[in-house]
């Protein structure tokens, strides 16, 4: 823990997810970089990058509260001064996620790199609630001998289910109602029920739902005990995503 650096990378609209990753970081070490920068790299459209929530103030207020010892919100030049070279996530970023938003992992790599530069932390902390995210940046770490723990903390959610996202603020309250069908589907166990269930709310539009090997992002054979279902899909305009260990009571 002593003279440790422990970061965690966030684009701001901080949440209770998020102060559990601060929180954690702070059981690792006494430094506790937070950093707050939407990456336009991780967007689709200059719409979409534009409608998403900032809050400096309000964050940094939070961060400090839940243990931070630093909030750190570069500009677009501190971050990518000059040429971008992107880092490319693989045949992993290109399936799920990836498939539905093209570039999308590349873009997370890229920020991270340049993210770990600045910061060269011992630890870095992310949720599981982004867990192909997750995956792949635990891969590219492991993968380049970078001396940085990843830290990955389970996700957190409100007391009717729905996984806590930045997000959830932009949903109306009949939005947020046909929400809840992502975590009551994921609960169901396998893919058949999984799917049954999403079929059963018609203001939830599906993009994909499955149900993966957590070890290897392939699809879970049948028996596995690693198996995680996930799903993404849209409600209102807004795209959300959720994932939970079959068999969790998440």
């Amino acid at each position: 823990m002593q003279d440790s650096i422990a970061l965690v990378p966030t684009m701001g609209a901080l949440h209770a997810g998020h102060l559990e990753l601060i929180r954690r970081a702070r059981e690792l070490s006494e430094t506790v970089i937070v950093s707050i920068f939407v990456n336009p790299l991780q967007f689709e459209s200059a719409a979409d990058l534009s409608k998403y929530p900032r809050d400096l103030a309000g964050d940094t207020e939070k961060a400090i509260a839940a243990g931070a010892t630093k909030v750190w919100a570069p500009n677009y030049n501190e971050v990518y001064p000059g040429e971008i070279a992107k880092i490319s996530a693989g045949a992993i970023g290109e399936i799920f996620e990836g498939r539905h938003r093209t570039g999308h992992f590349d873009g997370v790599l890229t920020v991270v790199s340049r993210l770990f530069d600045y910061a060269k932390p011992d630890y870095a902390i992310f949720g599981e609630k982004d867990f192909q995210q997750l995956f792949i940046i635990k891969k590219w770490v492991k993968e380049n001998n970078f001396p940085i723990d990843i830290v990955s903390v389970p996700t957190v959610r409100d007391s009717d289910g729905l996984a806590l996202s930045s997000r959830n603020i932009q949903l109306t309250p009949a939005g947020r109602r046909a929400a809840l069908i992502i975590s009551q589907a994921l609960r169901t166990g396998n893919k058949e029920a999984m799917l049954q269930t999403l079929a059963s709310e018609p203001d939830f539009q599906v993009d994909y739902a499955e149900v993966i090997d957590e070890e290897t992002f392939e699809l879970a054979p049948p028996g596995s005990q690693s198996a995680r279902g996930i799903i993404a899909g849209w409600v209102n305009g807004l795209r959300l995503i959720d994932n939970m260990r079959m068999g969790s009571d998440q």
